[in-house]
């Protein structure tokens, strides 16, 4: 049967059917591609977005590079202002004393008439005046860093001319930990480069000598006009924990005692500052950071005049009748003066000790132990030998034997290479005057000045040798020696009442001469002397003793009263001792009498001819 085509209703079906599925397929194709735009766009907004944040991560990250590298230059500003501390000082208007009458109007009373009084005080040399005028200066100063300590003390000694300050210094956290800060992109942190310890270390200690040699400097530029300053002793401290006992103290790292013309010469301007200081005989911790102290120089503790403390004796008390315990007391306050960390030990039980002493430096310092002895005669070398094993004893870096009297040669002779010291009576008193402190060996106050006797000779005779002459004096009373203890010779260096003293060694002179000096204090002497003669001999250690032909310059020269200047003929003298001359008390006072008599047999002979009993 033969097909036939159908061209009705299925027909018209079918087309509809085919024209849904092509509208479909465009629509389907419509929305693929509205999708494939979204994505395109989207994809396009996320690489916009990270372009942007990588622009911002950029800029955040050079924002945060920027303030390392502000935060490491004012690090490096920091450490050049501490450099250039002294030098920032030297530029600094002075202070002067007629800055005080800067009206400044105050009720109740006329500052202009009191500044003027202050100067007048000032210029009299009262000691408080004084000492307000240097602390005015120093508060007064300018240019100093603002986070530096301003504190300090200050006292006035006018027998010495001298103001001892105590100057507080800034502490370790004025020189930056850090040296730079760097920016770590990776951590997105600060990394801080620590300055190493000891280039630290070395910034700390240029600053404290850079405030010391500044302190120094304004104090006698503010002097200028005034010529109050003979010397200045300085001490520098920071607050810190003593190691020894845990609690909050000073601790003194710095300490220098300088006079006006040796600070005079100094350029400051072009010293390195910690070489200057010790230059200068200054002490500076060597691990300040470690508070490690150093022992300080006179302490700026009130200076009680000797004629305010002593109004019938102005010279202070006769150290030879001092009790022992006050005479071990005052040997104490001394050695703390002189800035020692002291304490004085118990009548009994002290194990030959009567002061320990610690010098605080770390260099120098250590424990020093300090026999007092109120002894008339010479100290014999026993108690030398026995200072000697008390300081192996204490395991002590010194000691130091102090007396009344004076010194054997065999106490000298002992103590060469050792760590002993020996002060005389004569040196003690005037190491105590030094130090504001009162004291004298017997005897009456004295009324005239000391005389102050050279002998000099030439140090080598004919043919080269080295010449030596002991120097002695007899103190007499109507021609005769008053008793041994007043044979003032290199074994007895003062006599009882401390008017005659004998330095113990002879000191070299320009031109090849030698000298020894006496310190006659002749209104000191008891009323029965009315002489003391002055003779000297060859030294009989030398074999054999030479003659005094051999002795060429032999001089004596007195200062203090009336000029005295006597030169001896030795030329071809066979003896081996001479009489140079006597001071002899007469009804005008007292008057040199020259002499030149030779005496035969050396020292001995002269002990001889004036009846001292020899052993």
């Amino acid at each position: 049967m033969a097909g036939r085509r159908n061209n009705g209703v299925l027909a018209v079906w079918a087309e509809a059917q085919r024209q849904e599925q092509r509208r479909r397929d465009a629509q389907r194709r419509a929305e693929v591609a509205a999708q494939r735009q979204l994505e395109r766009q989207a994809r396009e907004a996320e690489r916009a977005a990270v372009r942007g944040e990588r622009e911002a991560l950029k800029a955040y990250q050079l924002g945060r590079e920027a303030e390392a590298a502000r935060r490491t230059t004012e690090l490096d500003e920091q450490v050049r202002e501490l450099q250039g501390l002294l030098v920032a000082g030297l530029a600094q208007p002075g202070f002067r004393a007629d800055a005080l009458l800067a009206p400044v109007r105050l009720p109740a009373f006329d500052r202009i008439a009191q500044v003027r009084e202050q100067l007048r005080r000032l210029r009299a040399g009262e000691p408080e005046a004084v000492q307000e005028y240097f602390t005015a200066a120093l508060y007064g100063s300018t240019g100093w860093p603002e986070d530096f300590p301003r504190r300090l003390t200050a006292a006035w000694d006018p027998s010495t001319r001298q103001l001892a300050v105590s100057w507080e210094l800034p502490p370790l956290e004025v020189v930056p930990a850090t040296t730079r800060v760097r920016y770590v992109k990776s951590d997105d942190r600060e990394n801080e480069i620590a300055r190493p310890a000891a280039e630290r270390r070395r910034l700390y200690r240029e600053v404290l000598a850079q405030s010391a040699l500044r302190v120094l400097h304004e104090l006698f530029r503010a002097d200028r006009e005034e010529q109050q300053l003979a010397s200045v002793a300085l001490s520098g401290f920071v607050d810190g924990v003593d190691p020894a006992t845990g609690r909050q103290a000073e601790r003194v790292l710095l300490a220098v005692n300088v006079g006006r013309a040796d600070f005079s010469v100094v350029e400051l301007n072009r010293v390195a500052p910690v070489d200057c200081l010790e230059g200068l005989g200054g002490r500076l911790s060597a691990r300040p950071d470690r508070l490690e102290e150093v022992r300080a120089e006179r302490l700026p503790e009130p200076v009680e005049p000797a004629a305010a403390a002593y109004p019938d004796d102005p010279e202070g008390p006769d150290l030879f009748a001092m009790d022992p315990i006050a005479f071990e007391e005052l040997i104490a306050e001394l050695f703390k003066r002189r800035g020692f960390r002291v304490m004085t030990t118990a009548r009994s039980g002290d194990q030959g000790v009567d002061v320990l002493a610690e010098d605080l430096d770390p260099l120098t310092g250590g424990k020093i132990v300090i026999q007092a002895k109120r002894y008339r005669h010479t100290v014999p070398p026993t108690a030398v030998r026995d200072l000697d094993s008390t300081v192996r004893h204490h395991g002590a870096r010194q000691g130091i034997l102090v007396t009344t009297a004076g010194f054997g040669r065999g106490s000298y002779s002992y103590i060469q290479g050792k760590p002993l010291s020996l002060v005389t009576g004569p040196e003690l008193v005037r190491i105590l005057a030094e130090h504001g402190l009162p004291g004298r060996l017997g005897g009456p106050p004295a009324t005239t000045p000391a005389l102050e006797v050279e002998i000099g000779w030439q140090e080598h005779g004919p043919g080269g040798a080295r010449v030596e002459l002991d120097v002695c004096a007899f103190l007499c009373a109507g021609g005769r020696l008053v008793d041994d203890e007043h044979f003032v010779f290199f074994n007895n260096l003062t006599d009882p009442s401390g008017a005659v003293s004998l330095s113990p060694d002879g000191t070299a002179a320009p031109g090849g001469t030698r000298s020894v000096r006496l310190s006659l204090t002749l209104d000191r002497l008891a009323s029965g002397v009315d002489e003391v003669a002055l003779a000297v001999a060859t030294d009989e250690q030398s074999p054999p003793p030479l003659p005094l032909g051999s002795v060429r310059g032999l001089t004596l020269t007195a200062r203090g009263g009336e000029p005295v200047r006597w030169q001896g003929d030795t030329a071809g003298v066979p003896q081996s001792a001479m009489v140079l001359g006597s001071f002899r008390r007469g009804p005008a006072g007292w008057h040199f009498d020259p002499s030149g008599a030779t005496v035969p047999g050396g020292l001995l002979g002269l002990a001889r001819r004036w009846d001292v009993t020899v052993g």
